[in-house]
């Protein structure tokens, strides 16, 4: 159980992490706001992604 609570750990702090560095990048330079919006969504997909790639690997190593 502690082992899939730290494989979703490092991705939520990875989304955090981009949250917040993407707030102070609008305040900032609130024009450059599109690219930024696009470059946090991408971060979030992938930190996503390795969360459920990582949720399985934990359920298929301890099913058995």
């Amino acid at each position: 159980m502690m082992l899939m609570f730290l494989s979703t750990a490092g991705p939520a702090a990875v989304i955090a992490f981009v949250g917040y560095s993407a707030v102070r990048a609008v305040a900032r330079n609130p024009s450059a706001s599109p690219r930024i919006f696009i470059a946090m969504i991408l971060s979030f997909i992938f930190a996503e992604a390795i969360a459920v790639i990582a949720l399985f690997i934990v359920y298929n190593l301890f099913s058995k």
